[in-house]
C-alpha cells in the first residue's frame, strides 16, 4: 500500500512541476491551484510512505518518478 501511495505522490510531483511552468509566475489561477493541490498531495503521500519505508529510498523513488515523468512530458509536448 505504501509503495502505491509513493508512486501516486511521485506522479503528483511531476504534475505540480509541470503546472508550475504553466502558471506564469503564479499569475494564472488555474495552473496555480493545480500547483498547490498537487504539491500538498505529493508531500502528504511522501510523508505517509516514509512511515514504513526507509526515508532515503522513498525520497529517491518519489523524486525519480517526478523527474522522469516531467521530462517525458516535456519531450512529448516539446515544452521545456
Amino acid at each position: 500500500m505504501n509503495w502505491l501511495v509513493l508512486i501516486a505522490s511521485g506522479c503528483m510531483e511531476s504534475v505540480w512541476a509541470i503546472a508550475l511552468g504553466k502558471s506564469e509566475g503564479f499569475i494564472l489561477a488555474g495552473p496555480t491551484i493545480v500547483v498547490v493541490v498537487a504539491l500538498v498531495l505529493s508531500l502528504l503521500g511522501l510523508s505517509f510512505a516514509v512511515q514504513t519505508l526507509p526515508a532515503g529510498t522513498a525520497y529517491a523513488v518519489w523524486l525519480g518518478i517526478g523527474a522522469a515523468l516531467a521530462v517525458i512530458y516535456g519531450m512529448a509536448t516539446g515544452s521545456g
